[in-house]
């Protein structure tokens, strides 16, 4: 990024620096600023027979202490973290409490309104199967062609004043999981009404949709 540092080019930096060679990676996905990544995959080609374990070990070593390398194996001369993903998962948490967490600052949405957690689980059902998702989605350069997907399910569930939202799919478009959490919302706000997200979804329109929900919720799980 022009702007400043990313966790793309931090990662980078340390191979360069482990490998003694200019490398670029292959991410499994995009994540905007200030989203979170629990689990995240790429690939890199190297000339290096480098062992994995000395790959993690000497990464970590390089690494700031907000970025880890968990694993690494070797892959077949074919794989790409992104063209051989079989899905993605994202979970976005909201701190459902009239006073905020500090120590959730920055890692989750502080929402100071009650919420009918399982009425919103009900009527995210609506997202589940396969549809044109034209209608959370933020249209740019980035979003081309075809913008159907395959939701396989979208679950909301609340442990004390933790409520996260946790919704699996083939392919996520640009924003999509942040409009669909602010479209639930502003359902629970009752800005939308209960009962019209599949009118929502094939009105094909962002502007039928709800705001986009803070970045600071999402993780890439």
């Amino acid at each position: 990024q022009n702007n400043a540092p990313s966790v793309q080019q931090t990662v980078e930096e340390a191979l360069s620096r482990l490998l003694g060679q200019s490398v670029t990676i292959n991410g499994c996905s995009r994540t905007d600023t200030g989203v979170h990544a629990k689990e995240f995959y790429f690939n890199v080609k190297i000339d290096n027979n480098i062992p994995c374990d000395g790959f993690i070990k000497g990464m970590n070593s390089l690494l700031p202490h907000d970025i880890a390398v968990h694993s690494c194996c070797d892959a077949d001369d074919d794989f790409h973290a992104r063209y051989c993903s079989k899905g993605k998962e994202y979970i976005y948490k909201i701190w459902n409490s009239r006073v905020r967490n500090p120590f959730l600052n920055g890692l989750s949405l502080h929402y100071r309104y009650e919420m009918d957690v399982e009425k919103l689980c009900r009527e995210a059902q609506a997202f589940v199967g396969t549809h044109d998702f034209t209608s959370f989605c933020t249209l740019d350069k980035r979003e081309k062609g075809d913008f159907t997907r395959t939701v396989q399910y979208f679950d909301v569930k609340r442990e004390g004043e933790l409520v996260t939202m946790t919704v699996a799919a083939d392919g996520f478009l640009y924003n999509m999981v942040r409009i669909m959490v602010g479209t639930l919302l502003a359902i629970n706000n009752g800005r939308i009404p209960y009962g019209t997200l599949s009118d929502i979804i094939k009105a094909e329109n962002r502007s039928a949709a709800g705001p986009t929900a803070p970045p600071c919720g999402l993780y890439l799980n």
